[in-house]
């Protein structure tokens, strides 16, 4: 013990002064005995984990259809049973929204929506509330371009009581002018307040140079000042006559609920509803061909002008197509790519590559007429123009060269999350069963878009890629004007239309 400890030591000692030990004596016996080769590498020992397993190629989803019945008076019904959780979402949807506001009354479906939970049946604005907060319910009312939408979501055992609050919302809006006046006054101080919202400008702006002044799409959904003022409660009342109709209306029931539950809740509370007269944005009556309407040619640069404002929105806007072109599907995979993401194109070059914004994005919009394909940013206002020339280079390379393998797997790998994410709970399914009601889908469309998508090929999609080409788009920018118009000259761009903060474009003014 004692020897080895003391040959351990030396050997620690020569190594601290960089000296070889001498080896000890050893008996003669042992200095004859041969000395071995040394060992040969060992092989590497197997992994304890075992080899890396190789993931299947992924399962497509495909999205439950709903069971489509007939209710009362035109009422169609999709019907989703999930038995998983006591929870039951409804979505009614009908065909009429703020396309259909008539000439001079932009917004009126927006506010004909936001008046129908305003008192219902025999319950105030104020029992309303009161009544579906009880329950543990949520109910809202809102309009979009192509149709009005009102949903609940509830636990099961309310089901009954809140269906009927939601019936009487639908169905027997009370329309006090009490109720009409500080909801309309609300109504108008947003829209005042609109105009302080850069981003919201921006999507005013970018529609009505796109489409053109009096067209369906032409104003935003919440509607304009100038027409606000002007719509009373008898116009109200008017288009809800017309909108609100159950041949009109799509009832989407997803949750644990059976068939006989749903039908037998409709035909209770909904069963007395009808429609009479022209529905809300039918063709009138053929007298003679009308007149063709002047062609919109949208400007190529609009400017909106914010002294003294920090940032810029720019946008990129040119036409897109309808919800139900089969296009549509496989353009979202090119827009995911190129902005409808956070690692997509347009946010990493202006975000992440050079600082001058929190994001960027762009769109196809969903709606059933053809609609618009709009790439929007918040920049620094120092870098508008810089950012507006990445912001088209990027939108020209998509059109060049379309999408790269790798982008192709990525997007259709988020599209299958995004869809199973859209059907994940019972209150989004039933949401998304409106949308496609309002749209005039089919109950089954998300299903096949999807399968359309997966299949997608490059050559397919960079075919498609010029439908995001910047040739001819208009630019929208609102921002600082003084500080902005160098960096528009200096890439390029000639001198932009000045608009205001409504869509309008802004006369000169006249010299003396």
């Amino acid at each position: 013990m004692r020897a080895r400890n003391a040959g351990a030591l030396i050997a620690l000692l020569a190594a601290a002064v960089g000296c070889e030990p001498k080896a000890p004596a050893q008996s003669p016996a042992r200095a004859e005995a041969p000395q071995k080769a040394p060992p040969a590498a060992a092989a590497q020992p197997a992994d304890p984990l075992g080899p890396k397993p190789e993931l299947p190629k992924p399962q497509p989803f495909t999205p439950p259809a709903p069971v489509v019945l007939d209710g009362p008076n035109g009422i169609k019904v999709w019907l989703l049973e999930r038995h998983t959780l006591p929870i039951v979402a409804v979505s009614v949807a009908v065909a009429s929204g703020s396309a259909d506001d008539p000439k001079g009354a932009a917004g009126l479906a927006h506010i004909t929506a936001d008046m129908l939970d305003e008192g219902a049946g025999q319950r105030s604005a104020v029992e309303l509330s009161s009544a579906i907060n009880d329950l543990g319910a949520t109910l809202s009312v809102g309009a979009r371009a192509d149709g009005s939408v009102a949903t609940l979501s509830v636990l099961k055992k309310n089901f009954d009581k809140a269906f009927s609050l939601l019936a009487d919302v639908v169905a027997r809006p009370r329309f006090e002018a009490k109720e009409w006046k500080r909801v309309s006054e609300l109504w108008q101080n947003d829209l005042r307040k609109r105009g302080d919202d850069p981003t919201r400008v921006s999507a005013l702006v970018s529609t009505a140079a796109l489409y053109g002044p009096g067209t369906p799409y032409g104003h935003p959904v919440e509607g304009l000042l100038a027409d606000a003022k002007s719509i009373g409660l008898p116009a109200v009342k008017a288009f809800y006559k017309a909108a609100w109709r159950p041949d009109r209306a799509v009832i989407s029931v997803v949750g644990d609920i059976t068939r006989d539950e749903v039908m037998q809740a409709i035909a209770r509370d909904l069963g007395a509803w009808s429609g009479k007269g022209a529905p809300a944005g039918a063709a009138p009556a053929d007298k003679g061909a009308p007149a063709a309407a002047p062609a919109w040619k949208p400007p190529r640069l609009v400017l909106v002008d914010r002294p003294g404002a920090p940032q810029s929105v720019i946008a990129v806007v040119r036409e897109g197509v309808a919800a139900s072109d089969p296009r549509r599907p496989l353009l979202q995979l090119v827009n995911t790519a190129l902005g409808g993401s956070f690692t997509s194109r347009l946010n990493q070059n202006l975000r992440e590559d050079h600082g001058w914004s929190y994001g960027a994005a762009s769109a196809f919009s969903e709606t059933k007429r053809p609609g618009a394909f709009v790439a929007r940013a918040s920049v620094v206002a120092e870098a508008t123009g810089p950012a507006l020339k990445e912001m088209l280079a990027e939108l020209a390379k998509m059109a060049d060269s379309g999408l790269t393998r790798d982008e192709l797997a990525k997007v259709q790998a988020q599209d299958r999350a995004d869809l199973v994410s859209a059907y994940e709970t019972v209150n989004r399914t039933a949401l998304r069963l409106g949308t496609l009601a309002r749209l005039s889908l089919p109950e089954t469309f998300d299903g096949a878009a999807s399968q359309a998508r997966q299949q997608a090929t490059l050559a397919g999609l960079a075919e498609l890629a010029r439908a995001v080409d910047p040739k001819g788009a208009t630019l929208v920018i609102v921002g600082p004007r003084q500080e902005i118009l160098p960096q528009l000259q200096a890439i390029g761009l000639g001198e932009p239309e000045a608009w205001d903060v409504e869509g309008q474009p802004i006369q000169p003014k006249k010299t003396p």
